[in-house]
């Protein structure tokens, strides 16, 4: 089991999210807590290697994990559609 955190930044993409999405993506977070057993998770590469993601539709979560001490935790760094989610 892990401990989900988001991010100041993703939590304003989160809510500038269409309400049918965020519950989508609530259902994500949730799935997460349940890490490293979550299927559907992809590692990055190039300058975001160490960091993962997961999808729903066309809607993207990235996060990282930190382990430290007994548990692991998700920190959700960005949420959004997969066209331009990567880009700064």
């Amino acid at each position: 089991m892990a401990k989900v955190d988001i991010t100041p930044e993703a939590q304003r993409q989160f809510c500038d999210l269409p309400v049918v999405i965020q519950t989508r993506m609530d259902k994500v977070f949730a799935r997460l807590e349940r890490w490293p057993t979550v299927s559907g998770v992809k590692a990055l590469s190039g300058e975001l290697a160490g960091h993962y993601r997961i999808r729903t539709g066309d809607y993207r979560v990235q996060f990282r994990i930190v382990r430290g001490g007994t548990i692991e935790v998700v920190i959700v760094e960005n949420v959004g559609h997969r066209d331009g989610l990567y880009e700064d």
